[in-house]
C-alpha cells in the first residue's frame, strides 16, 4: 500500500504583480523561459539564488494511477496524473537541494484549482517517463538539475498553468499550458 497526500491552494495576492522586494517581475512566462532569480528562504541557505524553468507539462491518463502503486480509495475522487519537466539552476550562495529549489512549483487547472505536487509518504509512486527526483540531492553555483514531478488533478480538468508562488505578497510566476 503506498499512501499520498496531494494539496490546493487558492491564494490570490493583489499586489499589482509586485515581488515580495516591491519591484516589478514579469510574471507571465513561456515553457522554457526562467524565472526571475528567486531567493532560498531556509535559514542555512539565506541568501542562495536560483530560477526554475518549466520545459514540458504532459497529462497522463487514469491508467497511469492504477500502475503507479497508489492506493486510489485514499485520493479524493478519480484523479490523473500531470507531469512537469524542470530546469532548476543555481545562480549564486551556499549550494541548495532540489526540494528547497522546486517546493513552490503548483499546477493552475483550468477551472482554477491549484494543485501541489504529489507527496507519497508511504512506499512509492512510479509514473511512466518521469522518474521520482532525488529532492535531497544537492546542486552548487552554476549547476542546474532536470527533475520531472507528478501532480494529481481531477479527471476532466486541465492542465492551464504551471505556477510558481512567491509567498503571500507576490503574484505567482505563470507559464500557460497549450493543450
Amino acid at each position: 500500500m503506498t499512501l499520498a497526500l496531494t494539496g490546493c491552494s487558492n491564494s490570490n495576492p493583489e499586489n499589482g504583480g509586485k515581488n515580495s522586494a516591491g519591484t516589478q517581475e514579469e510574471t507571465a512566462l513561456r515553457l522554457g523561459q526562467a524565472s526571475p532569480e528567486q531567493e532560498s528562504m531556509m535559514k542555512a541557505t539565506s541568501g542562495s539564488k536560483y530560477t526554475v524553468t518549466p520545459t514540458k507539462v504532459i497529462t497522463g491518463t487514469a491508467a497511469d494511477i492504477k500502475k503507479s502503486g497508489l492506493d486510489t480509495d485514499e485520493l479524493p475522487g478519480p484523479r490523473v496524473p500531470v507531469y512537469v519537466w524542470t530546469t532548476l539552476t543555481h545562480k549564486s550562495g551556499k549550494a541548495l537541494r532540489i526540494g528547497d529549489m522546486d517546493d513552490d512549483l503548483v499546477i493552475r487547472t483550468d477551472t482554477g484549482d491549484r494543485i501541489k505536487a504529489l507527496l507519497v509518504l508511504l512506499g512509492d509512486a512510479t509514473w511512466p517517463n518521469c522518474p521520482t527526483p532525488d529532492t535531497d540531492k544537492v546542486v552548487g553555483a552554476g549547476k542546474t538539475a532536470e527533475i520531472c514531478t507528478a501532480f494529481l488533478i481531477t479527471r476532466g480538468e486541465k492542465a492551464a498553468a504551471v505556477e510558481l508562488t512567491q509567498g503571500f505578497y507576490a503574484d505567482p510566476v505563470e507559464w500557460p499550458v497549450k493543450s
